[in-house]
């Protein structure tokens, strides 16, 4: 198998894995009665929230749990569907949304390895996310949602290259 199949099914991989992820995260506010997850803001690393996710069936369990301790689910920055707060901020969902559409760029098109891909997809992030922490200004979700999706855009493009590189290199040394 030459190294650009091998990359390509790297790539395609993740696309199937962030894909079930993120459709995980999208059906799990609908498997809860509508309204009735509306405030889980918390803390990043801390499981902060189990007294409402023990009352959520086992799947959504799953799913808010790993919301819980990877995102402060801030209420005022998370989206809402079924009436239900989702597992993930705003930001998190479109840098998982961003990496599942930079990765399917990269299939289809194979760009080159860029640095300046790189920044460009966080500066937008950078400065968001910065003007919130240093000032009093406030994003809008779409905002959030948006600058996130770039980022993750740039995170799979560095993430697409990094395969390339290393199944590159060790289909080398299987050769030898």
């Amino acid at each position: 198998m030459d190294d650009k199949t091998r990359v390509n099914r790297a790539r395609f991989s993740v696309v199937i894995v962030f894909s079930i992820l993120a459709a995980m995260i999208f059906a799990a506010p609908f498997t809860l009665p509508n309204s009735s997850v509306k405030d889980l803001s918390g803390k990043v690393g801390v499981l902060d929230n189990q007294k409402v996710i023990e009352k959520m069936n086992p799947f959504a369990q799953v799913i808010y749990t790993i919301g819980d301790w990877n995102c402060h689910q801030l209420a005022s920055r998370s989206l809402f569907l079924n009436g239900n707060q989702m597992p993930f901020c705003a930001r998190d969902t479109g840098i998982l949304l961003g990496a599942i559409i930079g990765m399917a760029f990269a299939i289809s098109f194979d760009p080159k390895f860029r640095w300046i891909y790189i920044g460009l997809g966080l500066v937008p992030l950078a400065i968001d996310g910065s003007l919130q922490l240093l000032t009093t200004y406030e994003s809008t979700n779409a905002i959030r949602l948006l600058t996130g999706a770039f980022a993750g855009i740039a995170a799979s493009l560095l993430l697409s290259h990094l395969a390339w590189t290393s199944l590159s290199i060790s289909g080398k040394n299987e050769k030898k």
